[in-house]
């Protein structure tokens, strides 16, 4: 059996691995599992925005194909949106609505490099934007981001050779949950503009900033779009990961090109989905700012946990995630399986969010705090310090 030698050799899925972990596993009813791997609401949507979607499945619309860029009334709503939030102007012709948010970064990096080339990726990074590099043939050039977490334009300005295409930016940071600076970020596109490079922000997690302030000005720009691929994702905003809705904002020229690649792989993107989005950003703001305070008060939770764990550090905690320092002479991948068996958590390993040997990873810790409540996450505090007791 031949296979692409590109797909060979990507990594397997990081979470579905860390579920087979689980399989067949039986946890003590005293001690029960604490999955805090997956970055994902836990719960459905909310009671109103159920109904609006079982409404939506009435209008025969709701079930044929739409336009392939997505409804114009979601993509005039997120124009609209977002132009209040950041300031400057984004028209819905600068809008696409993908099928999730890891569409929209496939679609940005097919539309910008071929087989070849190279995108310079922060570590640690998102794995599946890894894997999709190396999928396409595409290498994936890390760029530390030290012990601050945050990358340096000047350490990625010496990473630049002429295949490259495009630099990637995650903020608030999948795993770290860091938030990088505004003058970080401008900085970023500085050096983007001036070697003819786009810059890819990936901000899924804007909803849960720690402040209110917009994260940067790049859209104040007004040919920010010449730059500039900017990514977003509804499914953590309205708990819609199953319905998979996410959006690009780039020039109208790049998405002509977008338009081709979305054609080929689902033609549009789910019609329920998107008239459930629609319906989020017309009716839910506040209901999505009482969401966000509810994460910063488990953000809050889980450092107060940390300060009563000898030898572990948090590194950074922000949106969905805290990163975490160990404290075990053990790298993260053997610590995160033994982690099931005797505490019953499962969290991700650092290893998974960065280049193979890569020494720092080893030593991390991804917890998707998210995905618990304040006690659950004073449960996690309490188990890793029986672990540590028993480790010492």
């Amino acid at each position: 059996m031949y296979l692409n030698p590109s797909l060979a050799a990507t990594q397997s899925p990081p979470v579905m691995e860390a579920r087979r972990w689980i399989e067949g596993q039986c946890f003590p009813p005293e001690r029960p599992l604490l999955n805090l791997s997956q970055a994902a609401p836990v719960a459905p949507p909310p009671d109103a925005l159920r109904a609006a979607m079982a409404e939506a499945l009435a209008d025969p619309a709701t079930h044929i194909y739409g336009p392939v860029l997505g409804l114009p009334g979601l993509r005039a709503a997120l124009a609209a949106r977002m132009t209040q939030f950041y300031g400057g102007s984004i028209q819905p012709e600068q809008i696409a609505i993908t099928s999730g948010c890891n569409q929209a970064f496939c679609a940005a990096i097919s539309a910008t490099a071929a087989p070849g080339d190279a995108v310079i990726l922060p570590t640690p990074w998102y794995f599946n934007h890894a894997m999709w590099l190396s999928m396409q043939g595409i290498e994936a050039v890390p760029l530390p981001g030290g012990d601050t977490l945050i990358p340096d334009p000047d350490a990625a300005r010496a990473l630049i050779t002429p295949r490259t295409r495009a630099i990637v930016l995650v903020t608030p940071n999948n795993p770290t949950g860091v938030e990088y600076p505004a003058a970080v970020i401008a900085a970023f596109r500085d050096l983007a503009r001036k070697h003819g490079l786009a810059l890819i922000v990936d901000e899924t997690y804007r909803d849960f900033l720690s402040h209110e302030a917009p994260p940067h000005d790049l859209f104040s720009d007004p040919d920010w779009g010449d730059t500039l691929i900017h990514l977003y994702s509804f499914s953590k905003a309205y708990r819609l990961t199953g319905h998979r809705v996410g959006a690009i904002a780039t020039s109208p020229a790049r998405l002509a090109q977008i338009e081709k690649i979305l054609d080929s792989v689902t033609i549009c993107p789910s019609g329920l989905g998107q008239r459930a989005a629609l319906w989020g950003l017309e009716n839910l703001g506040d209901w999505l700012a009482g969401e966000r305070l509810e994460i910063l008060a488990r953000r809050r939770a889980l450092q107060a946990g940390f300060e009563t764990l000898p030898g572990w550090q948090i590194r950074g905690a922000g949106a969905y995630f805290g990163y975490v320092a160990h404290p075990f002479d053990l790298p993260s991948d053997k610590l995160a399986q033994r982690l099931v068996h005797e505490a019953s958590l499962l969290v991700l390993p650092g290893t998974m969010f960065a280049p193979t040997g890569d020494a720092k990873a080893a030593r991390h810790l991804r917890i998707a705090f998210a995905n618990a409540d304040q006690s659950g996450l004073k449960v996690l505090a309490l188990r890793l310090q029986d672990f540590t007791q028993a480790n010492s």
